[in-house]
């Protein structure tokens, strides 16, 4: 099999690397891009994603007729990987998940609205599915939707919902019908400035924001309800195939490797240089390989997808190897840096700047969020091993 980019994706990448190299700014990249930190705006992070959308590059992929190229999914995998790999703000959740699910099921109306902004980069969506009782079961949702003349009241609770303190519009499934557990759910959308709604943050133990929101007989029109009433299951399962090749791009986990080899190549330990010691190389070399295997494992992502294809167990299992090897990286990097090693970010002395300190903490976040690695070895047992359920 050929992963390698053909000589015109290879032309896009460098250009994107030019413009990215000419644009890397404190205010609208993270220091250290490997945490992909997506959880503070700014007016610079939403400028870059204008200049991004002037160049054509969001949605790529999307068809003509909706301001799009329809180009191979390939560039929007190359552009979230380039950004990532810059701590950059990423496009993910309104070009994928919002824009591609509103062009396959959204009313006429609805395309109008919202497709134009998207696809110029003027909007910032949160996503809504999680809840106390529905986190990596999502379709046990029970925030509840009940019809109302010419539209819905909402009432409930969304726990880890990481854009709301700053997102214009919520995308949000909630219950319409009781009596069916997947067929009850729709998708909504929902100005985040709307009055029922109350924001309380949630600090995780990796430095990120993320926000329990509120709903307090919060009403949406009809005209905002996304596709067909009931369908909304299919239409978040169906988005997630449709991203999954583009929204768990290497990259972090690339520049994770390469700060941590960076190190190595420096340090001294009692006047020896760290380089040179056998447990050391040993210990750097089984992660460069581990980081192969990833890359190996997205590629399957990435082909399966192209082919039109539903890569739910490669996605799995690219996510289960490649986060759980992120926590190997800051686990051997805090065990060759010794006591020194967990000294935060900012504070004198600190390895790496700190880096793995941050990034330690922040590994067990990336092995929960998007399908905790409980899940995706779930998936791997049934779907590709054809394991029975409580194997």
């Amino acid at each position: 099999m050929d992963f390698d980019l053909s000589s015109e994706e290879r032309a896009f990448e460098a250009e994107l690397e030019a413009f990215l190299s000419e644009r890397r700014s404190p205010e609208v990249m993270d220091a250290q891009p490997e945490q992909l930190s997506q959880t503070v705006d700014s007016p610079a992070k939403r400028g870059l994603m204008q200049q991004l959308a002037e160049a054509g590059w969001l949605g790529m992929s999307w068809p003509e007729a909706y301001g799009g190229q329809a180009r191979s999914g390939i560039y929007d995998f190359i552009l979230t990987e380039a950004l990532s790999r810059y701590g950059a703000p990423q496009p993910g959740k309104g070009v994928g998940i919002v824009g591609k699910t509103i062009i396959r099921n959204g009313s006429e109306r609805m395309k109008q609205e919202f497709l134009p902004q998207i696809i110029r980069g003027e909007i910032e969506f949160a996503i809504g599915y999680s809840e106390p009782n529905a986190g990596s079961d999502a379709a046990n949702m029970q925030l509840r939707a009940e019809k109302v003349e010419g539209g819905w009241t909402l009432n409930g609770q969304k726990v880890w919902t990481t854009s709301a303190h700053f997102a214009d519009w919520y995308w949000v499934g909630a219950r319409t019908d009781t009596s069916h557990k997947h067929k009850g759910i729709s998708l909504f959308l929902i100005p985040m400035d709307h009055e029922g709604f109350t924001i309380r943050p949630v600090h995780t133990i990796g430095d990120e924001r993320t926000n329990e929101v509120f709903f307090d007989d919060v009403f949406v029109p009809d005209e905002y309800v996304v596709g067909e009433v009931g369908k909304g299951w299919t239409y978040i399962c169906e988005a997630l195939d449709l991203e999954r090749f583009a929204m768990m791009p290497v990259g972090p986990l690339e520049m994770k490797v390469e700060a941590l080899l960076d190190w190595v190549r420096e340090a001294e330990c009692d006047g020896e240089p760290v380089r040179h010691d056998a447990h050391t190389r040993a210990q750097v070399a089984q992660l460069a390989t581990e980081l192969e295997v990833s890359r190996m494992l997205q590629r399957r992502v990435i082909c399966e997808a192209l082919k039109d294809g539903v890569p739910t167990v490669e996605s799995s299992q690219y996510k289960l190897f490649m986060n759980e090897t992120g926590q190997r990286v800051a686990n051997a990097a805090l065990d060759l840096m010794g006591p020194e090693g967990q000294l935060k970010p900012g504070e004198p002395g600190a390895p790496a700047a700190g880096r793995f300190e941050r990034s330690y903490r922040y590994t067990v976040v990336d092995t929960i969020g998007g399908g905790a690695s409980e899940i995706q070895k779930n998936i791997i047992a049934r779907r590709g091993l054809g394991l029975p359920p409580n194997f």
